[in-house]
């Protein structure tokens, strides 16, 4: 399913599930785009005040605060093409896998790994694992 929305610009969004009637799957596919479009207001107010970032053989980015700063670090990062193919969730655990191509035509593989504050829907976001993965 292809979706295109003028606050995304020119990005062009593939999301292979239907996220219907799943609630934390809509969140996350909701969360990953904010992340293509560095909607940093999105992600904070997503996000518990301690949270855990840790992407993989990058950093551990600790705290809202901190991430705040990381985002807006990243601001000048632009996402051409973001197609998720796995969203999971399970209680107060899930996952998005997919690729992501930027403007500087790189291509990247992706897996990010949620745990929730608890199982409700509107829970926070607690914890992050970030598989980042350059490929050709």
């Amino acid at each position: 399913m292809d979706i295109t929305k003028p606050e995304y610009g020119d990005l062009t969004i593939t999301c292979v599930e239907d996220c219907g009637n799943a609630p934390k799957k809509l969140f996350l596919k909701e969360f990953i785009i904010a992340l293509a479009t560095n909607n940093i207001g999105f992600i904070i107010e997503n996000i518990a005040d301690h949270v855990i970032w840790n992407v993989v053989g990058d950093q551990v980015i600790q705290g809202k605060a901190h991430l705040t700063e990381t985002l807006r670090h990243m601001n000048n990062r632009k996402i051409k093409e973001l197609h998720m193919k796995k969203l999971i969730t399970h209680g107060r655990d899930g996952a998005v896998s997919g690729t992501f191509i930027t403007d500087m035509n790189k291509r990247y593989a992706f897996c990010q790994v949620y745990t929730f504050s608890s199982a409700a829907k509107n829970a926070k976001i607690k914890e992050v694992t970030s598989y980042i993965i350059e490929y050709s």
